[in-house]
């Protein structure tokens, strides 16, 4: 595939064998990342906090410096239904407000907030793969969030991680909660990641009082310059991990390229103090 030179954040691939396969147990909606894998885990005691250092893959003279640019930025990037395959529409809401994002609270709790200083921009879309016949629903999401610098969406990424080792059960919204939550991070050049500074795995069960569970739930979020990009899937009634893989595995490497096109290529270097936000790119999904 075109793709696979350009990018292989399926780097996951490398470090699991497959994305949601290699990354998950076997039936019942068990999900652990390996062992043996580099990065940081929910139980590392590693400093989360990041450093400002050159972004090889951006320019950041052609990274956006206003809310309507990174707007405008965040359409040209953000998947549709068609970079996950057949079968998969728009669900209900398809797209979140733009103007919000979700904030993990100390009770573990996703809330939205007003879109904070260091963000620019940000916009979650929803998918689904209808139920049909014995199989269950399968939901997707896609999220885009511009930051002001690339050091403010390092702090993102940061966060988000240290929200993650913090809460290994969360609720999304009432009655939609995730579970047995695990994370793994790898900068570039770990794990396979060779187009994003920084990329982030999550995997667990999606529960679900509508949709019943708990499925096997797989999230992944990248950062490349001042974008974070991050996709997600929850699994449905009789859904296997081979089919939830073929929908996602290779969404958020597309994304990320499509970043790469508007932004690249090679340049400076992050400065500055980032603003005290919480994180929300993975909360909208």
């Amino acid at each position: 595939m075109a793709y696979a030179g350009a990018l292989r954040v399926s780097g996951v691939a490398a470090l699991c064998g497959a994305l949601v396969v290699g990354c998950t147990g076997g039936g019942g909606g068990s999900a652990s990342p390996p062992t043996t894998a580099p990065g940081t885990s929910r139980s590392s005691t590693a400093d989360p906090r990041p450093t400002a250092s050159a972004t090889p893959g951006t320019d950041p003279n052609r990274e956006p410096k206003t809310a309507a640019q990174a707007r405008g930025l965040v359409q040209q990037v953000i998947s549709g239904p068609e970079l996950f395959g057949t079968g998969v529409v728009r669900a209900t809401p398809y797209e979140s407000d733009p103007g919000q994002w979700a904030v993990l609270g100390d009770d573990c709790l996703w809330r939205l907030r007003p879109l904070p200083g260091d963000a620019l921009a940000t916009l979650t879309r929803h998918f689904e793969v209808p139920a049909s016949g014995a199989k269950g629903a399968v939901r997707l999401s896609a999220t885009v969030t511009v930051h002001r610098t690339a050091l403010d969406a390092s702090w993102e990424q940061a966060r988000m991680l240290e929200e993650d080792l913090d809460c290994t059960e969360q609720t999304q919204r009432p009655g939609e909660r995730l579970t047995g939550l695990q994370s793994l991070s790898f900068a570039r050049g770990e794990g396979g990641n060779t187009s994003g500074d920084d990329l982030l795995l999550e995997t667990g069960q999606c529960v679900s009082d509508t949709h019943g569970g708990p499925y096997p739930y797989w999230w992944q979020q990248a950062v490349l310059g001042s974008v974070v990009s991050g996709t997600s899937v929850c699994g449905g009634r009789g859904r296997s991990e081979e089919e939830l893989n073929s929908l996602v595995a290779e969404v958020l490497p597309r994304m990320l390229l499509r970043v790469e096109q508007e932004i690249g290529r090679s340049g400076g270097s992050a400065s500055g103090e980032p603003s005290p936000s919480g994180s929300g790119t993975k909360g909208g999904s």
